[in-house]
């Protein structure tokens, strides 16, 4: 029973899970915010491809190209 409790103790004070768990969680919210700005950027930078697509396609349509 003693070495059951020694044990029980070891394990409560044992912090390796901890700094493991808290690690996982930055990695996750580092992935998180990745995903984030990629879909903003892509966003952007289809509408701007799409802008300059339209100015080679008909470029004496009126529209603000330069």
């Amino acid at each position: 029973m003693k070495n059951f409790l020694n044990a029980s103790r070891r394990f409560l004070r044992d912090e390796e899970g901890v700094t493991a768990i808290e690690y996982g969680l930055i990695a996750a919210l580092i992935a998180v915010v990745i995903i984030v700005g990629a879909g903003l950027v892509g966003t952007n930078l289809n509408t701007l491809f799409t802008g300059i697509s339209g100015c080679l396609e008909t470029p004496a349509t009126g529209a603000i190209c330069g």
